[in-house]
């Protein structure tokens, strides 16, 4: 199944380099998680035109959308690879756990703090720029979404004993199962193509990794409640594989950075608010939206923490986990 999927990727590629062999330089833009028309796939076409404006057509960008080029690990393969030059995407941790500083649990609390430390020359993006570029990426920043919680079918928890009793879908990412587990319930691995149908036919009874937005346009004729534990702050990362940024000139990597940077402040300005719409339309749409209380809040995040947050020390080091301790939201 790989292999075909590598193959068909490969032709994908291939046919897009073909058509547009009139610019000067092509690159491949791509998405692990977002069609044509959703928020994501909207910032890819973005990204995109803003570079081939700047560049007066000189460097040309092919959008490849969720799914089109294989899952979401091999779309990262690929980017590691180089035969996709730029990506928004939710990484994979298999690749380097220190990525697992993107989703700590209860790393921050609300909305100011967070793009106080995301934005560029915060200090979680501080961070991760050293993590990129050891895997041969260059780091622009974050595409920031909003935080997270616990959609579900059928039943909803709000105490660790309720939570044993529901199985929830969690992707392949450092910490995200082990931070669900220590809310209480039982976890499943899945890929993001495969989650619809795990909720429709009972092999997971939600999904615990995002925000509303995705539950909400993917599975809300599956899910019934969204509980806004706010475990981790998501957010989608613009980047760029190494080679393919040195192969561009000077003014050309001047347009593409300066490109990502309006991306991403539009992001900014963006996403608390239509974080927001989405939780006015899935209660529209009849699913419950719960929001634990500050008190609610406060214990969820303090029993996390003690469980997960040792076992980051573990396998992403003393130092980053000791600059997460300085800069975390005070409970």
């Amino acid at each position: 199944m790989f292999l075909k999927r590598a193959l068909l990727a490969g032709a994908v590629l291939a046919f897009a380099g073909l058509s547009s062999a009139m610019a000067e330089t092509t690159l491949k833009l791509a998405t692990d998680s977002g069609a044509k028309g959703s928020p994501s796939g909207d910032a890819l076409d973005r990204w995109a035109a803003l570079i081939e404006e700047g560049t007066n057509g000189e460097v040309q960008v092919d959008v490849f959308y969720q799914n089109e080029l294989g899952s979401q690990a091999e779309v990262f393969d690929l980017l590691i690879a180089g035969d996709v030059d730029m990506m928004i995407n939710w990484p994979i941790t298999a690749y380097d756990e220190r990525l697992g500083v993107l989703f700590t649990p209860y790393m921050v609390t609300s909305w100011e703090e967070a793009l106080e430390a995301y934005k560029p020359g915060g200090w979680v993006n501080e961070m991760l720029v050293g993590i990129y570029a050891d895997l041969g990426l260059k780091f622009f920043g974050p595409w920031p979404e909003g935080f997270n919680g616990i959609a579900s079918k059928g039943k909803y928890a709000m105490t660790v004993e309720e939570a044993a009793d529901l199985k929830i879908r969690v992707p392949a990412m450092f910490p995200m199962a082990e931070s669900v587990q220590a809310l209480g319930y039982q976890t499943a691995t899945i890929d993001w193509s495969e989650v619809f149908t795990a909720i429709q036919t009972g092999v997971v009874d939600g999904d615990g990794a995002n925000i509303i937005y995705w539950d909400y346009e993917y599975f809300r004729d599956t899910l019934d409640y969204y509980n806004q534990t706010k475990q981790q702050f998501v957010t989608g990362i613009m980047t760029m594989n190494a080679g393919s940024w040195e192969g561009l000139s000077p003014e050309q990597q001047e347009v593409v950075a300066n490109a990502a940077v309006t991306v991403m402040e539009e992001a900014f300005r963006d996403a608390r608010a239509r974080d927001e719409g989405y939780i006015e339309l899935a209660k529209k749409a009849g699913m419950t939206y719960l929001e634990p209380s500050d008190e609610e809040l406060r214990g969820m995040a303090e029993s996390v923490r003690a469980q997960v947050w040792p076992l980051m020390e573990e396998r992403i080091g003393s130092e980053i986990m000791d600059t997460i301790r300085a800069n975390a939201s005070k409970l």
